[in-house]
């Protein structure tokens, strides 16, 4: 049953067809681009923060402004060893780099110099808002920062995020170079993450229509054009993609579309890990660290 709230929100959608879809459409974006409140973590969330206490300390903290204000990047350095290159890592929405700590861990353990990224909105960055064009530009001013960056993995909206970034498709920023990409449980066509958020706040076709157009006005171009396989089609970076057929939040169907990019993507099912459970589960971590760590070629041939 829906709550008070959302019933509120869904007739004031519907009156607002009526008489002003445009307003409404724009409403319901800068609706969608609100991030959770920090102070509004789950009982889960805030025993994983406190357990990840002793891990943020291994770290050396930056703050970096964007257009989105101040970004915060967590920097993982292996022990004992010269880097044998850089991995930006990217959480999720309603996220943050402590529930990231297994993956970085079996990086730095593997020898890499880790980068992750809290994006706008969330973890300990600046911000209520986060959107396409925000977390790409996050995602570059971290990597023009440390430089060079080896491969990028994201978890959940982090992964579009990292093909985004990597391909480009923000009009005013420049791709940002990368050998490997990493999606973990993420979405591949944005278009359909905006028609389902729309199904649960009641927009109604004209509303959707000009929710949907502020990705140009935002973005530089079309919602159409945010789809993660079809960039990759043009852009042939050996990419490895992992996700669940129990994950609820995204559906299977956007690691299918991205599979079918060409050759040079890799899709590995990992059953009964949901969406979230997926990222720290050891396997996940150990095939990451493998794809990272070996040639592709080879590793399509086994």
């Amino acid at each position: 049953m829906a709550s008070i709230g959302l019933r509120l929100v869904r007739a004031a959608f519907s009156a607002s067809e009526r008489v002003a879809p445009n307003l409404a459409g724009r409403a319901a974006f800068e609706l969608f681009c609100r991030t959770p409140s920090p102070r509004r973590q789950t009982p889960g969330e805030r025993r994983a923060v406190v357990r990840a206490a002793d891990f943020m300390m291994t770290a050396r903290h930056h703050r970096l402004t964007t257009g989105a204000g101040c970004v915060a990047v967590h920097e993982f350095r292996p022990e004992g060893r010269e880097p044998r290159g850089n991995v930006l890592v990217i959480h999720g929405w309603r996220s943050r780099t402590e529930f990231m700590r297994a993956l970085i861990q079996g990086l730095t353990g593997e020898g890499y110099r880790v980068m992750s990224l809290d994006l706008p909105g969330h973890g300990a960055s600046s911000g209520r808002r986060l959107d396409v064009k925000t977390a790409v530009q996050a995602t570059k001013a971290a990597a023009d920062w440390f430089g060079p960056v080896f491969a990028i993995v994201g978890h959940s909206f982090g992964g579009a995020v990292a093909i985004n970034a990597a391909a480009g498709s923000v009009e005013g920023l420049a791709a940002l170079p990368a050998a490997r990409l990493v999606t973990i449980a993420s979405p591949s066509v944005l278009g359909d993450i905006f028609e389902r958020f729309g199904e649960v706040v009641g927009l109604g076709a004209r509303s959707q229509a000009a929710m949907n157009s502020q990705v140009l006005r935002v973005a530089g171009r079309p919602l159409s054009a945010y789809q993660s396989g079809e960039l990759l089609m043009r852009m042939p970076i050996e990419t490895l993609v992992v996700h669940a057929h129990d994950d609820r939040e995204v559906s299977p169907r956007h690691a299918e579309l991205v599979a079918k990019a060409g050759p040079h993507v890799r899709l590995e099912w990992r059953e009964g890990l949901g969406h979230r459970r997926i990222i720290s589960d050891a396997g996940v971590v150990n095939s990451v660290v493998d794809f990272l760590s070996a040639p592709l070629a080879g590793r399509l041939a086994a």
